[in-house]
């Protein structure tokens, strides 16, 4: 180099230090532009890794488990008299007396369904009589009489018992209707009976004058 440029010993120095160190800014520059993997940073973090978490998909619940089977309730009925066949019968709950006939076999040809409530919804342990008087004085669960007030009317004369009594036979009194007969049956359940007959004229819709029809025909 000194030979063919003519260049001092100087010059030649200079030239190779300058050289030499635009050779270290380039090899510098170079190693600094490389590209460089990036972390995110911790809160960055920790916040995508709740969103996945929030976004995961849950698994849906399985259908729910069958409700036991509750059997279901029945009334047994007594049913007597002129049917084709008498006897104890099964019946689901809400069933009416005609219900209970048809279970019977039917009423016999010639029987006197007169006062027969047909269309009456039966209770649990009730005796249903066709055609016949029933032993006075039988009940029913739930208050009713099971006999006249099924069946028809009681003997001819006999007082009819106000605790005991249902709506068809308090009907038969002088002066009482399906209301008033209702009103009559709604203070026994309210009062649990009647204790005397005096406790009728605390009855809505019994005065004095009726009072003293009803008086002679019923017992407590």
């Amino acid at each position: 180099m000194q030979l063919r440029c003519g260049l001092e010993p100087k010059t030649l120095a200079a030239l190779t230090v300058v050289l030499v160190v635009a050779a270290v800014l380039a090899a510098q520059h170079f190693w600094s532009g490389r590209p460089q993997p990036v972390s995110a940073p911790e809160t960055v973090r920790e916040e995508v890794a709740a969103t996945g978490s929030a976004r995961e998909p849950q698994p849906s619940p399985g259908p729910p488990p069958p409700a036991a089977a509750s059997p279901a309730k029945r009334v047994v009925i007594d049913v007597s008299g002129k049917v084709r066949s008498p006897g104890v019968h099964r019946l689901p709950a809400g069933s009416r007396v005609t219900d209970a006939l048809r279970a019977a076999g039917g009423v016999k040809p010639g029987a006197d369904l007169t006062g027969l409530n047909r269309a009456r919804v039966l209770v649990d342990g009730e005796q249903v009589v066709v055609g016949l008087p029933a032993p006075p004085g039988q009940v029913a669960p739930g208050g009713g009489a099971a006999g006249p007030g099924v069946g028809g009317p009681g003997p001819a004369g006999a007082p009819v018992s106000l605790s005991t009594a249902t709506m068809e036979q308090l009907d038969t009194l002088p002066g009482v209707g399906p209301v008033l007969a209702q009103h009559i049956i709604d203070y026994r359940t309210e009062h649990g009976g009647y204790r005397s007959v005096d406790e009728l004229r605390e009855v809505n819709g019994i005065g004095e004058r009726r009072f003293a029809d009803i008086e002679p025909r019923v017992r407590p």
